[in-house]
This record gives structure tokens, C-alpha cells and sequence, in this order.
């Protein structure tokens, strides 16, 4: 911790401040509900609330805490506020609402049967785990799908039910096998010292909400609580930040329930809508000046967001110049929307001198890169994909790390069995599943079922041939050396001695195809490590591991690599901000999202998703859609994104660009077009297409025939231009939108009432 003397003045501190952020800032006694809309400087206020804190009313710096959703939030939060508290402050409590969780139970979660050493399961350490359990258990994973399982398990979590208390709620057979699957989940959990992300929270509730003593503890640790992105928590975070602040309710909560976008995770923006409710004494401050983006951006966002009804209001403002129009440009294809975009990229680059890094393309789902990808590989513009594959998740660094968690937890079952064979040892799987089930048959993990192989008469010594039996009893002195060696080395030499030892380097050393790329990430990671060299050496490895377990995809972006493009959804996209942003893909069933058209409450997360969006962008924002997208192997005419209809005009330049040259082209659309900076270059400058004359008009109700998809009933009509796209429920290929033009559809005589037809809508792949 710094001196006192080598802090700034408290007058610095809040000095360059508004009258309302000071407000925010110094108001100390009680809750306080700030409402920050995007670009409002929310980070600012909260990193100078902490250093006012600390640095004027002598707080000291381990009784505040502050959490916030992703650990590249975390660092920016811990850097501001070190900067403001004039150097390294070592006790200064910055964490994701994960990473405090984790760190509570490394202290506490004996209580609640779990040493120190445990592991963090991942989603793909949860689907193998589960997979294990269905087969267990004699359930096709094929009609009763892991992860879908898993959905249920998370749910019941995030509702502090456990299995047991699940049980009694199973309504259908579906919910039946998830509960038997979810009391085998949990042993199984527990028999490997792992917990899973819902976990890290779930114990950590029940730990401080079942144990008094242990809660005012940290009641009295925590004087002042801080909590970023608060319309994202969810109940069991609500939870706990009530147990904290429930001695003192010095508890202060920042957010903006328009940006509220992850209900998926089980989000509930009335979290912060009732926050009076819980605290009816709580302060409201709205911070309502954006300093981020033009005035024409914030005016366009704020008249789509005002479609909603559950919301705050904050109207934001802005002293920034207006600023241009925003691009509404229309592609043909998904492939012609990329190349448009890509064109104008090189166009901010070349001629506006617009770093790369200072540009994003955000879209709904990750299936919409790959156009993306394919245009930027074409024109040689490098770009980095967030939500791709991940650094952690490369085969390589998840070996390493596997071996890592073994040594730190040996009953880890799932990094044990990805391991135990590699580099090849002569374990075929033949004996993996026996050495599973002979643990299954203990209740035991696996890793004490093969301890001590090396006693005569060990019940895996006849059921193994004599190969398998040296080799595993190769491999467990190899983890018990190295287990014993994690006591006394860094991570990084820990690192080194187990790639030697485990025969591994060489493994990698040996592959002639990818050895060299592969080298290179295992010396990533080893660099990785290195910011954990100082403290006690087992201490060291635990936090490695658990910073692993929790990095997120935002965690990964290039901050300070110049050059790159940026590709990501727009939920990984929210606290980023860019010069310039290009939103694809809206259209009606991708923006808003088809499953969200199912309710008015999911309708307008959609809205709240394309509000986020937008407010990324500080200069220049492009919104584009294609007329027509395939779509996991289905290809169809799209309607354009009712939200784009709720863009006022005058914020808008419209531009439309062309079918590529090898498609025939027909005559230019009639409705005129405003010239903008979009310049759409040689390749896209053909004339755009129109439709033919209509011949045949349809209506809702009439049944019609598809030489492909069968009989069907017209379930809504939409007057687009010059054409009509229709909605069409088919009895056996469910729901479809297709031009009137183009589907060549038969009238057939008998009309019915659409509502006699359950729509079956297309299964999306989501973010």
C-alpha cells in the first residue's frame, strides 16, 4: 500500500469532476442507485468514488469492495484507481463477482466440503462430465442432449434450488431426467473437489447465509460495496450483495437497466428497477451526459430504446458535435454485406487514416463471422475474432493446463482422463473406462482408484493388462512428484519441469505440421504465468488456475496491437467503444432475434441489444442488412429489422449496394438514395436489383402448396417494395419467410384460420 504522502490531494480527486458525478461520488452514507446511461463515465465515477474513500475518509483499502463482469473491466477499474491513489495499492479489492467468489471459498469452502486445491469446471469440462453421467444413467444423449441438460441444472441454480430441492418441481419427463442427472452431477462434483461457474456463487450464498458468524465477518470486512453493471446481475448476486451490505447498507450500485442484454444468464434488470424497493432510503443519482458519441447517434439510439416500456427514463445528452448521418445500407446477399463493409473499412483506413483498432463489425450470432471472415481473408485486412476460438481453449493449452489442475487437485476426474494418455503411455480407453468404473464402484474419485495400483492385490491390477497397470502406476508417481514440486516452485518452473517430465514438449516437439505454432502458445501461457511469480508457490498455482477458469472472451480483445479489425457479437461488444461501428444482419429474425418474437419482454431485450450496439460508437455508425441470407443450409429473403424503421429519418443516409456481377442484374430500385461517405467501390457499383411486378397477391389464412416444403398456411403478409414476403407455417419443414416473387407458391382453394397451426420456428444458433 502507498503512503499517505504520495496520494493526490482530495481536492484532485473529485476536482475535474461534474456537479452530478461529484455527487456520486462523495455521497457515502447509505445506498446509492446511480444511473448511468452508455459513455456517461460510469468507470470514472466509480474509480474516484473508491479513491475518495480510501484517499479522503482514510477507509483503508481491503474494507472496499468493488466487483464488476469481466476481468478486462476489473483491471481497467484497479488501474484508474491506483492512478488516483498515486501508485500500487496491493489490498485494493477490484474482482469480478466470480473471482470473489472463488477467492471466499479458497478460505472458507471447508464448511462447505471443498479443499482449497478445487477444480473449476468450464463448459466443456460440464458437457464430458455430463455425457458421462447420461451414459451412466442409460439416457440417449442424442433426444436428451448434455448441454441442454445443463441448461436445466444452471437454471435450478440461479433459483438456490440444489438437486434435492429441484426434485419435488419436475413437471415432465425431460425435467425428470435432468433431476437425476442433476443429483449425479453433484456427486460427482463433489467426489472431484470441482465446482462449476454457478457453483462458485451457489456456495458462496449458502456459506454466508447459512453461517452467521462467518457473514459478519465479512460485514464488518467490507464497509463500503461497489457493484458495476447491476441490471446484469442475477438473483443468487443480488443475494449476496444484500447478505454484505446487510450490516451497514453502505452499498452502491451502478448501471442502466436499457443495457440490461443477458437474461440468457439469468440477468433480471428489476434488479435495479426495485432497487427502492429494497432500499427505500437509497439515493438515485443519473448520470445522463455521454461524452462518447455524436449528438446524432445518441438522439437515433435514445428514439429506438423509447420503444420500450420497462425501463428507467435517462435521457442522455451530449455537448459532442452532431456529427454525420448514420449509414442504413443495403446488401443483396450476406456475402455482398461483408464486402460492403469491408470496402468501407479500407476506405476509414486509407483515406480518413482510421486505425484498424478503432473499428468493430458487431452482429447478433457467431454464425455471421464467417462471411466476415472470408471477405477479410480475401482482401488481406487482418482482423481478430472475439468469441472464436479462444486462446484456452486450444488443445495444447488445454492439455497443460489439465495437467496443472491434476497436480493441484488430483481428484479432478475430467482433467485426469484427458491426461492420463497424453503423450501416449500405453492407457488405451478400454482401461480409462475401467478405471472409471471401478471408481464408480467406490464412490471414490478416479485418481483413488488408481492411488495405489502398485499394492498386490489392487482390484484394477487384474482388470487392466500388465502395460496399462506399469503405466498408470508410471503416471501416478509422476503426478505425486510433481504435486510435491508445486509447494516449492513457481508456476512457470512448475510449468517447465511437467512439459519435460510428462514427455509432452517432446510430444510437441515432434509435430512436424503445427509444432512450432503450437510451441509458441505453451510459451504464451508460460508468460502468462510469470505476473503470479512473488507469492507462496502453491498459492501462486490456485490463482493461475482460476484466473484460467474465468477469463472471457472480452478478456482476449488486443487493447494495444494496432491493426487489427475487430469481429464480435454485440453481447460480447457491451462496455467497448469504437470510432466507427458497423451493425450487420438487421433484419427481422436475426435483429431482433426469431425466438425473442415469442413475447413483448424478449422483444424488447432486442431492442435493449441494438441500443447497446449503437452507443459503441463514438463517430460513425453503419447499420446493414441483406435482402437475402442463407442460414444453416436454408436460403431465404429476409425482412429489414423493425428497428431500423424506428430510426427517425432525419438521423439516417440510406444506401444500397448491388447483386454480385455473376448474378443478372434487373433494373435500379425507384426510391432515391442520399449520398453519404459509404463509398461503394467498382466491384459493388452495379445496379441494385429490383423486383418483377407482382402477379399473385396472398393473404393470412390461405393454405398453399411448396414444390419443396410441402402444404402450409399463410400466417402474415408484408407489403415490401414491389414485392410481398410472406410467412408461411408448413406442416412438416415448420416456419418460413419467402418472397412472394420467388417461391413460385400454389393457392390451394380450402381457407383456414392461421391459429390453427403452432408455428415451429427454425432453431438459431445464439451467442
Amino acid at each position: 500500500m502507498t503512503s499517505t504522502d504520495s496520494r493526490p490531494t482530495p481536492d484532485s480527486i473529485t476536482s475535474t469532476l461534474t456537479e452530478r458525478q461529484q455527487d456520486a461520488v462523495e455521497y457515502t452514507d447509505g445506498p446509492l442507485l446511480i444511473v448511468a446511461g452508455p459513455g456517461s463515465g460510469k468507470t470514472r465515477v466509480m474509480s474516484h468514488r473508491v479513491a475518495y474513500l480510501i484517499g479522503e475518509l482514510g477507509v483503508p483499502p481491503w474494507q472496499v469492495l468493488a466487483v464488476t463482469f469481466t476481468n478486462k473491466a476489473a483491471r481497467e477499474l484497479r488501474e484508474r484507481c491506483e492512478r488516483l491513489l498515486g501508485g500500487d495499492v496491493p489490498d485494493l479489492q477490484v474482482r469480478t463477482f466470480h473471482s470473489w467468489a472463488s477467492q471466499l471459498l479458497r478460505r472458507e469452502g471447508g464448511r462447505a466440503g471443498l479443499d482449497p486445491g478445487f477444480s473449476i469446471y468450464d463448459g466443456d469440462d460440464q458437457i464430458r462430465l455430463m455425457r458421462q453421467i447420461l451414459d451412466q444413467l442409460e439416457v440417449d444423449t442424442k433426444r436428451y442432449a448434455p448441454r441442454a441438460i445443463l441448461a436445466i441444472i444452471s437454471n435450478a441454480k440461479n433459483l438456490l434450488l440444489d438437486a434435492q430441492h429441484f426434485e419435488p418441481s419436475v413437471g415432465s419427463y425431460f425435467e425428470e431426467i435432468a433431476s437425476r442427472a442433476y443429483e449425479q452431477y453433484e456427486k460427482r462434483l463433489r467426489e472431484a473437489n470441482a465446482v462449476d461457474f454457478d457453483d462458485l456463487l451457489l456456495v458462496a450464498h449458502r456459506l454466508l447465509d447459512s453461517n452467521i458468524d462467518l457473514l459478519e465477518t465479512y460485514q464488518r470486512r467490507y464497509k463500503h460495496l461497489l457493484i458495476d453493471e447491476f441490471q446484469d446481475t442475477n438473483p443468487i448476486q443480488l443475494g449476496l450483495a444484500r447478505l454484505l451490505a446487510g450490516g451497514h447498507e453502505n452499498i452502491c450500485v451502478v448501471g442502466d437497466p436499457n443495457q440490461s442484454i443477458y437474461s440468457w444468464r439469468h440477468a433480471d434488470p428489476r434488479n435495479m428497477l426495485d432497487f427502492k424497493k429494497f432500499y427505500p432510503n437509497a439515493k438515485i443519482v443519473a448520470l445522463d451526459q455521454n461524452y462518447r458519441s455524436t449528438q446524432t447517434i445518441i438522439e437515433a439510439a435514445a428514439a429506438v430504446i423509447g420503444h420500450n416500456q420497462g425501463r428507467i427514463p435517462n435521457d442522455l445528452w451530449t455537448d459532442n458535435p452532431v456529427g454525420g448521418p448514420i449509414v442504413i445500407a443495403e446488401a443483396y446477399t450476406e456475402e455482398e454485406e461483408a464486402d460492403l463493409v469491408l470496402q468501407e473499412v479500407m476506405r476509414l483506413r486509407d483515406e480518413e487514416s482510421v486505425d484498424l483498432n478503432e473499428i468493430a463489425v458487431m452482429y447478433r450470432i457467431n454464425a455471421q463471422s464467417r462471411a466476415l471472415e472470408v471477405a477479410c481473408n480475401r482482401h488481406g485486412l487482418p482482423y481478430q475474432l472475439v468469441g472464436g476460438l479462444k486462446f484456452y481453449e486450444r488443445r495444447e493449452i488445454r492439455d497443460l493446463i489439465a495437467y496443472l489442475r491434476v497436480i493441484a487437485n488430483p481428484p479432478d476426474d475430467i482433467a485426469l482422463e484427458r491426461i492420463i494418455n497424453q503423450p501416449a503411455r500405453g492407457i488405451s480407453q478400454k482401461s480409462i473406462d475401467e478405471i472409471r468404473a471401478s471408481a464408480r464402484g467406490r464412490g471414490t474419485s478416479e485418481w483413488e482408484a488408481i492411488a495405489n495400483i502398485e499394492e498386490p492385490g489392487h482390484e484394477l491390477r487384474s482388470a487392466l493388462n500388465k502395460r496399462a497397470v506399469n503405466s498408470v502406476s508410471a503416471f501416478v508417481d509422476m503426478i505425486k512428484f510433481l504435486a510435491d514440486r508445486s509447494h516449492q516452485v513457481s508456476v512457470v518452473e512448475l510449468m517447465d519441469v511437467t512439459l519435460e517430465r510428462s514427455g509432452y514438449k517432446r510430444l510437441i516437439q515432434e509435430d512436424l505440421d503445427r509444432g512450432d505454432e503450437r510451441w509458441d502458445n505453451i510459451l504464451e501461457l508460460r508468460g502468462t504465468a510469470k505476473q503470479f511469480d512473488g507469492t507462496e508457490p502453491r498459492e501462486e498455482l490456485l490463482e493461475f488456475l482460476e484466473d484460467a477458469a474465468l477469463v472471457s472472451a472480452v478478456d482476449t480483445i488486443a487493447d494495444d496491437e494496432e491493426g487489427l479489425l475487430t469481429l464480435i457479437t454485440l453481447h460480447q461488444a457491451k462496455g467497448l467503444e469504437y470510432d466507427a461501428v458497423f451493425m450487420v444482419g438487421m433484419e427481422e429474425g436475426m435483429l431482433p432475434h426469431i425466438r425473442s418474437m415469442e413475447s413483448a419482454e424478449d422483444l424488447e431485450e432486442e431492442r435493449r441489444l441494438c441500443y447497446v450496439g449503437m452507443t459503441r460508437a463514438k463517430r460513425r455508425l453503419y447499420m446493414l442488412r441483406a435482402f437475402r441470407r442463407s442460414f444453416r443450409g436454408m436460403t431465404g429473403a429476409s425482412l429489414p429489422s423493425r428497428f431500423l424503421d424506428e430510426l427517425p429519418e432525419k438521423f439516417t443516409a440510406r444506401e444500397s449496394s448491388s447483386r454480385s456481377s455473376s448474378i443478372k442484374p434487373r433494373a435500379r430500385r425507384t426510391e432515391p438514395t442520399v449520398p453519404t461517405p459509404m463509398q461503394i467501390r467498382a466491384k459493388l457499383s452495379a445496379p441494385s436489383p429490383a423486383p418483377a411486378a407482382r402477379q399473385t397477391s396472398y393473404s393470412p389464412g390461405e393454405q398453399v402448396g411448396h414444390e419443396v416444403f410441402g402444404e402450409g398456411i399463410v400466417i402474415s403478409v408484408d407489403e415490401g417494395r414491389g414485392d410481398q414476403m410472406i410467412t408461411v407455417i408448413f406442416k412438416t419443414a415448420g416456419q418460413k419467410m419467402l418472397s412472394a416473387e420467388y417461391a413460385h407458391l400454389k393457392k390451394i382453394e380450402k381457407v383456414v384460420s392461421p391459429s390453427k397451426m403452432r408455428p415451429q420456428a427454425d432453431e438459431f444458433i445464439d451467442t
